[in-house]
């Protein structure tokens, strides 16, 4: 999608600190962090949120479930714990109509989270 930030960061017409990609996934550290691992996790297929997923979508999201895993391991974060969220929707905090996942960790993480 033409105006989406993420497509255009999975494009690379928009620079991102890309730390996974392969044909369907993009991950890339967060600009704004909120602990010290933070990074997002995007298909590059455009799907606005959660709540637009389809059938279609079914293995997309589960290779993105799978690449948690990896980068938790890359990071070094697999062992002591991290979070994975995904916010659905404005009052949940989405400001990017993409579907995206934060993986966080490298900290204790309080909950629930404010």
């Amino acid at each position: 999608m033409k105006n989406c930030l993420f497509c255009q960061i999975a494009a690379k017409e928009v620079p991102g600190e890309i730390v996974y990609e392969d044909d369907d996934i993009l991950a890339f550290k967060d600009i704004n962090p909120m602990a010290p691992v933070h990074i997002l996790i995007i298909p590059r297929k455009h799907i606005s949120g959660i709540t637009s997923l389809k059938e279609e979508d079914k293995e997309i999201v589960g290779k993105i479930y799978l690449t948690f895993s990896k980068i938790a391991r890359e990071f070094s974060v697999y062992q002591c714990g991290f979070r994975v969220i995904a916010n659905s929707g404005p009052d949940a905090g989405q400001a990017v109509d993409h579907l995206h996942f934060h993986l966080l960790g490298g900290r204790t993480l309080s909950w629930p989270p404010g």
